[in-house]
């Protein structure tokens, strides 16, 4: 019988992708079935009890307590993985304390350290992030929110602060942001450039910032504004604030909307602001129903297609990267199953599928697609959705959240082709590429065919070359985009005899 243990830690505060890594390293320890470490929120609390991580002691834990929470097969298991939490979660007060300089413990100390300063960036829990980013807003400050699992209810009233003293915040449930060439959360090292971007989406901006770095291009700023902000709760303030930014921008020439559908009303709003502005605009709605936009903009389908529109050059004339192409899928095989870090990624699949004609399921479908079930054909998953990272970090912090699905669909002798997005850049894993490279090596050789692409380039800390080799000796197929993966899916699909 597995044995749970909770310890309990009041008043200490990691950032949580600090904490997720810890938890990684604890969970790879010999008789261990998982770990988390989390700060005591009523919504943390919850997520460790559904994941049966929790005991009596967490059960007491509140929203200033650190709770780690260990599932094992053996005591003694459990009380190793505790005590080297205990030298991990150490190590940060143990680096420093003397030789490094003064650091600020209120946004207040920091403003008056830093009397330039100009944005604050607010990563806590969600329960708490609200009142960090309200002081920020009443210091003068714009704000970038990392933290997810934000009330819809406080972003609406942070937004509205924010409008209302000429203000932007960024986020929450969209970690991208790029501010005069400098990555901030989850984004990638590109050149600088005449072309904004303003997205609802992390990885849809991450995507279109890299290809337009791979095709020549270079960005002035990337402003990630939320999930929500173009749902009619929000109303799209951020998106609004930020156009009128980069409309006053003399180093933006153009500029690029992503994000998933908008509500009817606030799609009518963004676009009566494009067609006002003096700037042209690829606006890439994926999922969207056909809409008239303004003269001075374009409307794309396709992520590519909005980076290629955008620096005015086709990625395919660049060099192709598909690798062994004469690789098929074997006989009898005849399924496609994505896994995908990216919804937006995801989501982008889907409309090539549904281009295509050819019917797709999702556990976050678009229109056009239907809803992910048992016995589902072809399937394109998203799995940075919640009912896959509860109690776990996202699969683009640690690749092992995507480990067991992908034995499962290598195993599969339905599946034909497996298709996966790899998104480097700051934030990211160190290697995601080499984490997917072991999980090959463990597979049958009569195995599905793999295909992947890589957002991000080759400044970025993982080296976007080297993780395509990586990949490529691994016997992966390329794509150079994430859309054309999935054209090539359905095209090594095709050719089954």
């Amino acid at each position: 019988m597995s044995v749970v243990i909770n310890q309990v830690r009041t008043g200490v505060f990691l950032d949580s992708v600090v904490l997720m890594r810890i938890s990684r390293e604890l969970a790879d320890f010999e008789g261990i079935e998982e770990v988390a470490l989390m700060i005591g929120t009523p919504s943390n609390l919850t997520i460790l009890e559904s994941a049966g991580l929790l005991g009596e002691l967490g059960r007491q834990a509140g929203g200033g307590d650190l709770v780690l929470a260990v599932r094992a097969r053996d005591a003694a298991a459990a009380e190793l993985a505790a005590t080297e939490a205990e030298r991990a979660l150490e190590r940060p007060s143990r680096t420093g304390s003397r030789t490094e300089t003064w650091q600020p413990r209120t946004l207040r100390s920091a403003c008056s350290a830093m009397a330039d300063a100009n944005l604050a960036l607010v990563s806590v829990p969600g329960d708490f992030a609200a009142a960090e980013a309200r002081k920020a807003l009443r210091l003068g400050l714009h704000v970038m929110i990392f933290s997810d699992n934000v009330p819809l209810e406080e972003e609406v009233a942070l937004k509205r602060e924010a409008m209302e003293a000429g203000l932007l915040v960024m986020g929450p449930d969209c970690g991208t942001v790029i501010i005069d060439g400098v990555p901030l959360a989850f984004a990638n090292q590109v050149p600088r450039g005449d072309i904004g971007l303003i997205g609802a989406s992390g990885t849809g901006i991450q995507e279109v910032s890299s290809l337009i770095a791979r095709l020549g291009g270079g960005v002035s700023h990337a402003l990630g504004v939320g999930g929500r902000d173009l749902s009619d709760a929000v109303g799209g303030s951020s998106t609004l604030a930020a156009l009128k930014l980069l409309n006053n921008d003399p180093g933006t020439r153009h500029v690029v909307l992503i994000s998933k559908p908008p509500s009817a009303v606030v799609a009518k709003s963004i676009l009566a602001a494009v067609a006002a502005s003096n700037k042209t605009f690829s606006i890439c709605f994926i999922g969207a129903a056909p809409l008239s936009v303004p003269s001075n903009a374009t409307l794309l389908r396709t992520l590519k297609a909005a980076a290629e529109h955008a620096v005015g050059t086709s990625i395919n004339a660049m060099e192709k990267e598909w690798g062994d192409e004469s690789v098929l899928p074997g006989a009898g095989r005849s399924r496609i199953v994505g896994l995908f870090c990216g919804g937006t990624l995801a989501a982008e699949a889907q409309v090539v599928f549904i281009d295509e004609a050819v019917s797709v399921a999702s556990n976050a479908p678009i229109r056009g697609a239907s809803e992910l079930v048992t016995g589902s054909h072809h399937v394109l998953v998203d799995l940075g959705d919640d009912s896959y990272t509860r109690g776990r970090p996202h699969p683009m912090i640690d690749p092992a959240v995507r480990e067991g699905e992908l034995m499962r669909a290598l195993g599969d002798a339905t599946v034909a082709v497996v298709l996966l997005d790899v998104v480097i850049g700051h934030g990211a894993h160190s290697d995601p590429a080499s984490a997917i490279a072991r999980v090959l090596r463990k597979a049958l050789p009569d195995r599905p065919v793999v295909i992947a692409s890589v957002t991000g380039t080759k400044s970025d800390p993982q080296d976007r070359d080297a993780q395509v080799s990586i990949l490529r000796d691994a016997g992966v197929l390329i794509a150079p985009t994430n859309a054309d993966a999935a054209r090539l899916a359905l095209t090594c699909l095709s050719l089954i005899d």
